[in-house]
C-alpha cells in the first residue's frame, strides 16, 4: 500500500514535470516572437552568413534570442542557412520565423532613366545583394562585351527599363546575363525587321531613342521627334542634337552633375564624338537609358519631311517643326527671346 502510493506521488511529480517542461517548449516555439510594431518587415542575410552573422541580423527584429536560437537548433537551421530577402509578420512565433528563414522572397526590381552604366550599376546596388563595384566590373567584362556584340560605351543600351522580377541574393554576373537575357527577348523578329527597314543596327536604335528620349517627355510626341533625325541621318545631315551637346559637357568635364538648362555657342564646339554639332551619324553610345516608348518611337517613326524642331514657346513640353531653315529661324528666335526673358543664362 506503501508503494502504491509513492509511485502514485512520483508519477503526479513526473506527470507535473512533463507539463511543466511541455509548457515552456510550447512558449519557446509557439509564442509570438517578434518586436516590431509594423505589420511586417523584411530581413536580409548576404550570402555565406554563418549563425553568428543570421543572429546579428536578426537581433532588433526578436523579443528573445535565446528562444530563437533554441528553435533554430532543433530545426537544424543553423547548417542549412539560406541567404536572401525574407518576409517577418509581426506576432510570429520562432517556429514560423524559422520557416519564413527559408522562403526567399523576390525582389521587384525596377529602373529607367540612367545617363551611365555608372548611375545604372549604382541604382542596382541599392535593390540587390552585388554592389555597384562589382555590377560595373561584370557588365564591363571583355570577353561578355565581345560575346555579345558590345563597347564599354554601348553596353548599356543592353538594359531595357521595365520591372523585373529577381532574387536579392543574384550574383553580378548572373544580374547581368539576366539583363542579357531580357535584351534579346525584347528584340523580335519583328523589332529587329524594322531596325533593318530604317538601315539600323538594335544598338543604333538605341542610341537614337536614347536622345529621342531626352528630347522630349512627351510620349505622343516621340515618334515626330524620331522621324525628324530618321530623316536628318538619310540626308547626311548632322544631328546637332542638344542632348547630346550636354553629355559631351558632362562627360569631358567628368561631372554629371552638372545642371545645363541653356546650350551656349560654346558649348557646341566642346570636341567630342558625343557631340553631334561636330560630328555626323551617332554617338558612339546611349546618352541615356531611353524607356521602351523611345525605343518604339524609333521603330515606328511618324512619316513627315521635317527637318528641324525647336522647343514651343506656346505650347509648353511640346516642340515647334520645320521643313526649312527659314521656318526653323522663326521658332528659334522665339525660343531664345522667351529663355532670355526667363532670365535662364545655363
Amino acid at each position: 500500500m506503501k508503494l502504491k502510493k509513492i509511485l502514485t506521488i512520483c508519477s503526479i511529480v513526473l506527470v507535473t514535470v512533463a507539463s511543466i517542461y511541455g509548457y515552456i517548449l510550447y512558449r519557446q516555439i509557439f509564442a509570438d516572437n517578434t518586436n516590431f510594431s509594423q505589420e511586417k518587415v523584411f530581413v536580409y542575410i548576404p550570402t555565406d552568413a554563418n549563425f553568428e552573422k543570421v543572429v546579428e541580423v536578426m537581433k532588433p527584429y526578436l523579443k528573445d534570442m535565446e528562444r530563437f536560437k533554441m528553435v533554430a537548433e532543433k530545426k537544424s537551421y543553423p547548417t542549412n542557412i539560406k541567404s536572401g530577402k525574407f518576409l517577418l509578420k509581426n506576432g510570429m512565433n520562432s517556429n514560423d520565423i524559422i520557416n519564413s528563414l527559408r522562403q526567399n522572397v523576390p525582389v521587384d526590381l525596377a529602373f529607367n532613366n540612367q545617363e551611365r552604366l555608372e548611375d545604372f550599376c549604382g541604382r542596382i546596388g541599392t535593390q540587390i545583394e552585388a554592389d555597384s563595384l562589382s555590377l560595373l566590373t561584370a557588365f564591363k567584362d571583355k570577353n561578355f562585351l565581345d560575346e555579345n556584340g558590345f563597347t564599354d560605351e554601348n553596353v548599356l543600351s543592353m538594359c531595357i527599363p521595365n520591372s523585373y522580377e529577381l532574387f536579392w541574393n543574384i550574383n553580378a554576373t548572373k544580374f547581368r546575363d539576366r539583363m542579357a537575357k531580357e535584351y534579346r527577348k525584347f528584340w523580335t523578329a519583328e523589332r529587329i525587321q524594322k531596325a533593318k527597314t530604317l538601315n539600323l543596327t538594335p544598338i543604333q536604335v538605341s542610341i537614337l531613342a536614347s536622345i529621342v528620349h531626352k528630347e522630349t517627355v512627351k510620349k505622343d510626341e516621340r515618334p515626330r521627334v524620331a522621324g525628324v533625325y530618321l530623316n536628318r541621318l538619310a540626308r547626311n545631315i548632322k544631328l546637332e542634337a542638344d542632348p547630346t551637346v550636354i553629355y559631351a559637357v558632362k562627360k569631358n568635364s567628368n561631372d554629371f552633375t552638372l545642371v545645363i538648362k541653356r546650350v551656349l555657342n560654346k558649348d557646341l564646339l566642346t570636341d567630342s564624338p558625343y557631340n553631334t554639332y561636330k560630328y555626323f551619324g551617332l554617338p558612339p553610345g546611349p546618352i541615356a537609358m531611353p524607356d521602351i516608348t523611345a525605343l518604339e518611337a524609333v521603330l515606328s517613326p511618324e512619316k513627315h519631311n521635317y527637318i528641324y524642331f525647336c522647343a514651343s514657346v506656346t505650347n509648353f513640353g511640346y516642340h515647334e517643326f520645320a521643313e526649312n531653315p527659314a521656318q526653323h529661324e522663326l521658332n528659334r528666335q522665339k525660343y531664345v527671346a522667351w529663355i532670355s526673358k526667363q532670365g535662364i543664362k545655363r
